[in-house]
C-alpha cells in the first residue's frame, strides 16, 4: 500500500459538529482506565510541545482536519470560517480537553503555560503533504501575543 497518503479516510457528515469535543466515558476498573480519545480513522497522531506564550498555527487547511487533546498545560484555541470577517471565537482548553478543527477554518493556538498536546490528523505530517495543504493567514497579530 505504497500510495496510502492519498486514500480519502472520512466522511464529513461524521465530524464532530462543535468545536470543544466531548469525550466518551472512560472505561475504568481497579487497575485504572482507558479514555479513547478518537474513534475514527487518522494518518498521523503527533505530540506537539509549546512553551508558554508561544503562537502556533494561524492558518487554516484545505482538507485536512485535525483533533487536539491536551495533556498538560493551557491554551487559547481562535478560530473562524476561512474569508470570514467575523470576529474569531475563542475557547481556553486545558488537562483533558479535546478540540476539533475542520478544514477551512482558520485557527491559531496561544499557550498560556508550558502545553503538551496530542494531535490526531486526517492527512500525513511529513513536510511536503503538510505544506502543500496549509495556506497562512494572521488570525492573531504575533505581536499582540505578551507574556501573562
Amino acid at each position: 500500500m505504497q500510495d496510502w497518503k492519498h486514500i480519502t479516510i472520512d466522511d464529513p457528515d461524521l465530524w464532530p459538529k462543535k468545536s470543544q469535543v466531548d469525550l466518551d466515558a472512560p472505561h475504568a476498573d481497579e487497575r485504572g482506565y482507558i479514555q479513547c480519545l478518537v474513534n475514527f480513522p487518522v494518518k498521523n497522531v503527533s505530540l506537539i510541545f509549546s512553551k508558554t506564550n508561544a503562537l502556533r498555527s494561524n492558518h487554516y487547511h484545505k482538507t485536512d482536519w485535525h483533533y487536539m487533546y491536551v495533556l498538560s498545560g493551557k491554551m487559547e484555541y481562535h478560530f473562524r470560517p476561512t474569508g470570514s470577517n467575523e470576529q474569531p471565537k475563542t475557547i481556553v482548553l486545558s488537562k483533558g480537553d479535546l478540540v476539533f478543527t475542520p478544514p477551512m477554518e482558520d485557527h491559531t493556538t496561544i499557550f498560556l503555560e508550558d502545553t503538551e498536546l496530542v494531535v490526531m490528523s486526517r492527512n500525513p505530517r511529513d513536510q511536503e503533504s503538510y505544506e502543500s495543504d496549509v495556506v497562512r493567514v494572521e488570525l492573531i497579530d504575533p505581536k499582540t501575543v505578551t507574556a501573562k
